[in-house]
């Protein structure tokens, strides 16, 4: 049967029986899907959405879609089935996300925002991010857009190259979606009006596309610009004078700032990398602006004064910009939803924290320089406690940590320093209401009370926390083990941390620790030398993911392997002391990398793929007898290591010296054939001076064949190539 998306499962037992009831017609429909993954994938997500009767799926199975002669190639069945079944207003979402160029990092955030800016969410304002949100979590659902991991909380997702052909296909007549280069681009611009156009550019490209280009296009309501374009001094916004949302990447837009001012329908406005020094001094005159983001714009250290016009603002945000201060009377802009990049400041010039407390309606705030605020009573009056809506929070210290994770001034942080930085935070005590906590560059020596007390607050919604450059705490916060929704722990860079006891894991209101934490990071604790976990603690029965990177542990706790028994993933890379990874009986992926102690892995039955990047000293593999796949990268490596052996994974892939490749070239001859010719199928390769895989090997086990770049008689430093078939 159609395999359906985890998140539509439900209770597999109570769903059972309608599920053997519609089994048959989940069968005929992957029939129809021509076995391909992407559209079986849609489909499952279509069918997720229609109740469990035979009726809904049968009108899916019999839907005339299916039989209709001569559709497009861009026009597949599947997707145009669950496209049909979209609401209307989820429809131009959906081919609006289309037109964001791959090359670029879409936030969730920001595309809503582009949303709002079009008109696509018809809801009252207060509720206007909500509904968004919600849309944006329904195109995922089904699977029309797929969250991108490297992200937490499905923040940014991607979307298939055929989706992604399919919704332009259909948005033709109204948007277009360029890379440059593209055959007829410039004719396309000059011989068709467009509501929305999306360009995307290399840097190192030059194709003579520059701003004149675009002139035609008197009717667009949304332009983006991902990459250069030519501009001269004189070139103006004015020519789009029903621009509602600007979207530009890595694009000097300072001869534009002038004219800016003029755009009266703009709602959206997003520079990132840019040379802007400055928003235009009338930004005050553009009453319809919503969406304001100046990232990375390192020219850009002021905001003028006329911003506290703009009633409409929802969201503001210039992280990592030189914005060091924000015009008193800040606070008018009730509006706001979101805010980034707020620079606490004391100096009577620009306004303080003070001016967050009247913000009621923020559900995103960062503030960053945080060590600039000395008195506690400043942080208090932004009123953190008080905003019952606000779910992501950002506080920010410039970090005093080097590359070496280690404090770069040699005099340290002196304990008044640490006291004083400490009490600012526990007057920045969020709401219950949170969900995602980001402490960056904190240098007090305990964490804020509200994370390290029984009597604190309880988070029933903290779902994720994130901290990084931690340069003098010297524990881990205590509280957190009872967080009932908490799913995501990441703490890197945390110097003085030395031991990680029982009071991490003690848990006073559940049966276990960290019962739904379901992934792990504990990297850059560069002093960490114990980690307490005896096998009767109960703790994290869900975790998935184990990163633990640039500590100084020896092996990991007991109770760890006992208790953590849904892990799938661990990652062990650059850990001075780690000798042994043992007992993991769940584990599926295993990484180890860099570890120069490291001298067994053992008892890992269930585990699939192991990579081995320079670990010398490790000589024992035993008790994974379901490898799958190995790869095994140590350019060092004279011989090939004994324990290859002992195990017997299907794929091996191997990166070595051209040394040690030239032994194995020599196959049944050779030293080496005893260590690999058990192995199914093998690719090893040695580099180049350029570091790219020029020299191969490629052996199959059944039938018996090596094919091989490189002779056996020749020295490392020959260019000499040659190929041979041994069979």
């Amino acid at each position: 049967m159609m395999k359906m998306p985890g998140h539509c499962s439900g209770n597999s037992e109570t769903d059972r029986p309608e599920v053997d009831m519609l089994k048959d017609i989940g069968l005929q429909i992957a029939v129809k899907c021509g076995g391909l993954p992407l559209a079986v994938k849609v489909m499952g997500g279509l069918l997720c959405q229609k109740d469990k009767q035979r009726h809904e799926w049968n009108m899916v199975l019999n839907d005339s879609i299916w039989s209709a002669s001569e559709m497009p190639e861009e026009l597949n069945y599947s997707i145009y089935l669950s496209y049909e079944d979209l609401p209307p207003s989820i429809k131009q979402c959906f081919l609006y996300y289309s037109l964001l160029p791959k090359s670029a990092v879409w936030y969730k955030n920001s595309i809503i925002g582009m949303w709002i800016s079009e008109g696509f969410l018809h809801g009252t304002s207060a509720d206007l991010e909500e509904l968004g949100s919600k849309y944006y979590k329904e195109l995922i659902l089904r699977n029309l857009i797929e969250p991108v991991t490297k992200w937490a909380d499905q923040q940014v997702c991607s979307m298939h190259d055929v989706v992604r052909s399919f919704a332009q296909f259909v948005a033709r007549d109204e948007a277009l979606a360029a890379q440059s280069g593209e055959t007829g681009f410039i004719t396309k611009l000059s011989s068709h009006k467009f509501l929305r156009l999306s360009m995307e550019k290399k840097v190192s490209e030059s194709d003579g596309l520059d701003w004149s280009s675009l002139h035609a296009q008197k009717t667009l309501r949304t332009l983006i610009l991902v990459g250069p374009i030519s501009m001269k001094p004189s070139d103006s916004i004015v020519d789009f004078p029903c621009l509602r949302t600007l979207h530009t990447e890595s694009v000097d837009v300072a001869v534009l700032v002038e004219s800016l001012g003029k755009l009266k329908h703009l709602r959206y406005l997003f520079i990132w990398k840019s040379d802007i020094s400055s928003l235009p001094d009338n930004i005050g005159n553009m009453k319809c602006l919503q969406f304001i983001c100046l990232v990375k714009c390192q020219q850009s250290v002021k905001l003028p004064h006329s911003i506290l016009k703009l009633a409409q603002l929802r969201y503001l945000n210039f992280h990592d910009s030189s914005i060091n201060g924000i015009p008193k009377g800040f606070s008018v802009l009730t509006n706001l939803r979101n805010l980034r990049g707020f620079p606490a400041q004391t100096d009577g010039v620009w306004c303080s924290l003070d001016e967050l407390g009247p913000l009621s309606e923020l559900r995103s705030l960062g503030v960053q320089r945080l060590e600039n605020v000395s008195v506690t009573s400043s942080a208090a009056k932004a009123k953190l406690g008080e905003k019952v809506h606000l779910t992501l929070l950002f506080l920010y210290c410039s970090s005093i940590l080097g590359d070496d994770g280690l404090i770069k001034d040699e005099k340290g942080v002196s304990e008044e320093e640490q006291r004083q930085i400490a009490g600012v935070f526990d007057e920045l005590c969020p709401s219950p209401s949170l969900e995602y906590l980001d402490i960056n560059g904190f240098f007090g020596r305990r964490l804020p009370r509200w994370m390290m007390s029984r009597s604190a607050p309880v988070f029933k919604s903290l779902r994720i926390i994130f901290m990084l450059d931690l340069a003098c705490c010297t524990q881990l916060p205590d509280c957190l083990c009872q967080l009932p929704c908490l799913q995501d722990i990441t703490i890197r860079r945390a110097p003085a941390i030395k031991h990680v006891g029982l009071e991490f894991l003690q848990s006073y209101q559940t049966p276990a620790a960290f019962p739904r934490l379901r992934k792990l990071e504990l990297t850059g604790m560069v002093e960490w030398e114990e980690w307490k976990w005896e096998e009767q603690v109960q703790a994290m029965p869900l975790l998935e993911v184990l990163e633990l990177e640039n500590c100084r542990l020896r092996c990991l706790p007991p109770g760890l392997a006992s208790h953590a028994r849904a892990l799938k993933s661990i990652s062990a890379q650059n850990n001075q002391h780690l000798n042994s990874l043992e007992n993991f009986a769940s584990a599926v992926e295993l990484e180890v990398a860099k570890n120069p102690d490291l001298e067994r892995i053992t008892n890992l039955p269930n585990l699939r793929k192991l990579e081995i990047e320079a670990c010398p000293k490790l000589n024992v593999l035993d008790g994974i007898c379901a490898l799958q796949r190995l790869v095994l990268e140590d350019y060092a490596m004279e011989t090939l290591p004994g324990y290859m052996q002992d195990v017997n994974p299907r794929h091996f892939e191997l990166r070595c010296s051209l040394t040690l490749l030239t032994s194995i070239a020599a196959g049944q001859s050779g030293p080496e054939w005893d260590r690999f010719s058990h192995i199914d199928h093998v690719k090893a390769y040695a580099p180049d001076e350029n570091n790219t895989r020029k020299w191969y090997v490629l052996y199959t086990r059944e039938p018996c064949s090596l094919i091989t770049n490189v002779r056996h008689s020749i020295s490392a430093g020959d260019e000499q190539e040659d190929q041979q078939v041994i069979s």
